[in-house]
């Protein structure tokens, strides 16, 4: 009977330290101000080079492509096909930001969503080269 309450009395006290324990971390839990909320990407407000003037947006970018190929020298094209036409061998992709040149490790895999003529073209509109 008393090793009985002995089990009993330590059960209890171990119950007790772990709940004391349990609720400790909670309250420390509620105090942590909550993590922030990262505001929605507003391309339009985004800089190029950091000194606080606005770059074009994705919107505007394809408004100046269009203006640019009924008069001036468009610096890609929308590829037909699901490929790249003649002249533009650059596929960019607008979800990863990265464009691929011919001869490239995923180059034959990548379905484009721009074609550049030149790499330089396409650093311009926020791209990055793939890697090797």
């Amino acid at each position: 009977m008393i090793t009985t309450l002995r089990r009993m009395f330590w059960l209890a006290l171990l119950g007790g330290v772990g709940y004391a324990a349990w609720s400790a971390w909670q309250s420390r839990r509620d105090d942590e101000p909550p993590a922030p909320e990262w505001p929605p990407l507003d391309p339009t407000a985004q800089t190029a080079s950091g000194d606080g003037a606005p770059s074009a947006g994705i919107a505007d970018v394809a408004d100046a492509s269009a203006s640019d190929a009924a008069g001036d020298t468009a610096t890609w094209v929308e590829p037909v096909d699901g490929e790249c036409p003649d002249g533009y061998p650059i596929k960019a992709n607008d979800n990863s930001g990265i464009f691929h040149v011919p001869g490239g490790r995923f180059y034959d895999r990548t379905v484009p969503e721009r074609c550049y003529a030149v790499a330089a073209d396409a650093e311009a509109d926020g791209y990055r080269r793939a890697k090797a």
